[in-house]
């Protein structure tokens, strides 16, 4: 065999033992990398939004929503807090689907204007609001985040990472939980599946 194969190949592929065994000698090197690339994505991405916890990736930004909803209605652990608000200009697909999840965890999903919410409703456990929004208008939700604070309501916020390079990001207005999509970046499809999306919180969301 070794005289009609090239020594390159009979080198790398014939003789190389992972072709005939299970074992896989740079395992543990390649493990360490793909360690060291989530790090990295998840510091960028808190650097990007000046939150301090940072998950490695989401399938969409409207399965983020749907998570931070969820941590929303578990971090008021309160029978009565069951009333969640989505903000009218937040991307459809992601009302959709806290719309969904929201009926199998009995949490009251409903979609209005963040501006007219009624703080002295003790059932409200989070708002999600966005910018850019849908329809491409940009917010300072300072204020808000901070009315969210004093009744003790959780302030999620959907962004855009490229804009969050040039506006002020997130954990500076006040936001409790982020979410957001990584494909502004031009991360390619993996094998055609979904692109890469986030979730960021604060450390203590009480703070």
């Amino acid at each position: 065999m070794s005289q009609g194969t090239p020594p390159v190949m009979l080198r790398n592929v014939v003789e190389n033992p992972a072709w005939y065994t299970p074992y896989t000698p740079f395992q543990a090197e390649i493990s360490q990398g793909r360690l060291e690339s989530l790090l990295n994505f998840q510091s960028m991405i808190i650097d990007l939004t000046a939150m301090n916890l940072a998950n490695t990736s989401l399938l969409d930004q409207a399965a983020a929503c749907a998570e931070a909803m969820y941590l929303a209605f578990h971090h008021g652990r309160k029978e009565r807090m069951t009333f969640f608000l989505l903000s009218r200009d937040v991307f459809p697909s992601c009302v959709e689907m806290a719309k969904t999840r929201a009926e199998s965890l009995k949490i009251k999903a409903v979609v209005g204007d963040p501006n007219f919410i009624d703080w002295s409703d003790s059932s409200l456990c989070g708002i999600l609001v966005q910018t850019p929004d849908a329809m491409g208008m940009l917010h300072d939700f300072t204020t808000l985040f901070e009315k969210a604070k004093q009744h003790g309501v959780v302030s999620c916020f959907g962004t855009d990472l490229m804009a969050s390079v040039l506006l002020k990001p997130p954990g500076e207005m006040g936001a409790d939980v982020v979410l957001g999509s990584a494909q502004r970046f031009g991360v390619p499809l993996g094998f055609g599946g979904l692109t890469p999306h986030f979730l960021l919180s604060r450390r203590n969301l009480s703070d």
